[in-house]
């Protein structure tokens, strides 16, 4: 089964577009009729043209009509130019602020996504969705909508142009429509599929990037770099592949219409020679048609040009849209609850017929603190991850406040000021706000030292901060957000052996009144919480509080021991 991120239907695009257009609808009926207004003040030239001609031919000499002809023709310019001005203008805007909408909801939808699901999929894909296919529309909606605006209505009105002129004009362009629909149909046929499958493997490339990057260290410490480089580059090749082979059919598609141009020419010329001849049109209505069919080349080879730019912009809009469309509801596994939670029966694996949690039952009573121990991979981690929401049961039931802070071993300082890193979890806390929760964990030092405080740029740019000091910061988080259950999975793992005491007592003070399970790295964590529940093999073996497990004598009272004598 697949576990990328899913595709829109043609339908769900429609349906979101729908809902980014600015105003709604109301809008495309104006516009409409500004580049129909326009469309038709195009052909007013070529038609005064062939009046001249015609005149001409008669042996009409009257001054006066090449001036009012000119006149009429220099004004149809203008005015279709000022038209088409306002009318590309207009759609532009209209669609631009549409695929901000389409992307800004698709960012939203993203970060509120189950994190088991973003995992399952990628985050290359969604990176790829976010970067590449944002920029894929909006690069295309600059040639895409001027074409599809302008070029239909011309294509309308210099038919029915011709038709005026004579009939058989209109029936020879008809004539070569034919090779125009051939042509397209052999191009969509193919296109889209190699359109899609270029966008994966685009996404393919970048999460193996986003793997290696990532990973850096680890990658050094391994010699894993060989390795990755050779992922790397056969995902890159992939994309290669791919583009060529959409890069053949484009120029195949380019053949056809230039094919479809030669023959439309040859058959107007061939109807006026055969209708001058007959007596049966003129010159200058020959003169007319040529120019009519002579001007068509721009729109209808823009029109046709931009099916390409249009098929890569709709498969980029699907991984788009689909991002919007795969926000679900809460999980079956999941019951509201209030303050307390409840983890009934609940099973887990990361692959099947492997799991790493067994029928595991835990009850933390409102405002009470339990801590998770064990050995290395006794399904602590875990355990911690489906109570805190980020992957979701095989089986079992979770019950848990709406509002829950988890704070891992690895916490990500973001490239932006020491203030921003703090609100990001309460948007509207002061100052004051800050402080206090700063106070609360003992993080003052981390400001004091700072030379611009709050507003010193912390992160990749700017001030580094130590893996302590990076904790420290997200316990505060964890007061601003003011959560009703907090998971600390390791929260104080980073600290060294100086900064053990400071980090445990922020752990305490963060999560102070609030329900939390805190999987304890170490048992000093164990021995200040409420309850204690000890996993071995992703079972729960002992539970209890930690006076009354040491008595019993068992695991706990042995890995107490142990773990006294190494302090």
């Amino acid at each position: 089964m697949s576990t990328a991120l899913p595709l829109a239907s043609a339908r769900e695009v429609a349906r979101e577009l729908r809902r980014s257009l600015p105003g709604g609808w109301w809008r495309v009926p104006g516009l409409v009729l500004v580049v129909l207004a326009a469309a038709i003040a195009g052909v007013v030239g070529p038609l005064a043209l062939g009046v001249i001609v015609d005149a001409i031919g008669a042996g009409d000499d009257a001054p006066h009509l090449a001036v009012v002809l000119a006149a009429v023709m220099a004004g149809a310019v203008v005015v279709g130019a000022a038209l088409t001005a306002v009318g590309m203008v207009a759609a532009s805007r209209l669609c631009e602020t549409a695929l901000a909408d389409l992307r800004e909801r698709m960012v939203d939808t993203a970060l509120h996504l189950p994190p088991s699901r973003v995992e399952r999929a990628g985050t290359g894909d969604l990176v790829a969705r976010a970067g590449d296919d944002v920029a894929e529309v909006s690069d295309a909606v600059p040639r895409v909508v001027p074409a599809l605006v302008g070029a239909a209505f011309t294509i309308v009105v210099t038919l029915v142009g011709m038709a005026v002129i004579d009939p058989w004009y209109a029936l020879a362009l008809v004539g070569v429509t034919p090779l125009h629909v051939v042509a397209v149909r052999r191009y969509l046929r193919s296109a889209p599929a190699v359109y899609a499958a270029e966008r994966t493997a685009m996404s393919e490339r970048a999460q193996h990037l986003l793997d290696a990057l990532r990973g850096l260290e680890t990658v050094r410490a391994y010699s894993a770099e060989s390795s990755h480089l050779a992922r790397i580059a056969g995902a890159s090749w992939s994309v290669v592949r791919w583009s060529m082979r959409a890069r053949g059919i484009q120029n195949l598609f380019f053949a056809r219409l230039n094919a479809a141009e030669f023959l439309g020419m040859a058959g107007l010329l061939t109807v006026g020679f055969v209708l001058v001849a007959n007596g049966h049109g003129t010159v200058g209505g020959t003169t007319a048609a040529m120019l009519l069919f002579l001007r068509l080349f721009g729109p209808i080879n823009q029109l046709l040009f931009v099916v390409d730019d249009l098929q890569s912009a709709l498969a980029s809009l699907s991984r788009i849209v689909g991002v919007i469309c795969s926000a679900a509801p809460a999980p079956s596994a999941l019951r509201p609850a209030a303050d307390d939670v409840h983890l009934r029966d609940v099973t887990h694996a990361y692959e099947t017929g492997h799991p790493v949690l067994h029928d595991v039952s835990i009850q933390l009573g409102t405002g009470t603190t339990v801590a998770g121990v064990g050995a290395s991979g006794a399904g602590k981690s875990t355990l911690a991850a489906i109570a805190a929401g980020v992957h979701e049961p095989l089986a079992g039931v979770v019950h848990r406040p709406a509002s829950v802070a988890l704070v891992t071993q690895d916490v990500h300082v973001f490239d932006a000021t020491l203030r921003d890193n703090l609100t990001l979890a309460a948007p509207d806390a002061s100052d004051d706000d800050i402080h206090r929760a700063l106070s609360r964990v003992s993080a003052d030092g981390v400001v004091a030292r700072l030379p611009r405080g709050l507003d010193e740029p912390v992160g990749a740019s700017g001030t580094a901060l130590s893996a302590a000091e990076a904790q420290h910061l997200a316990l505060a988080r964890v007061i601003l957000a003011d959560p009703a259950f907090v998971v600390l999975d390791e929260a104080t793992a980073e600290a060294g052996s100086t900064e053990a005491g400071r980090l445990e007592d922020a752990a305490l003070a963060a999560v102070e009144g609030r329900t939390a399970l805190v999987v304890a790295h170490r048992l000093s964590q164990a021995a200040a919480a409420d309850r204690v529940v000890l996993l071995e093999a992703g079972r729960v073996r002992e539970e209890g509080t930690h006076d009354d497990l040491r008595a019993a004598g068992g695991s706990y009272a042995r890995l107490w021991e142990a773990w006294s004598r190494s302090t």
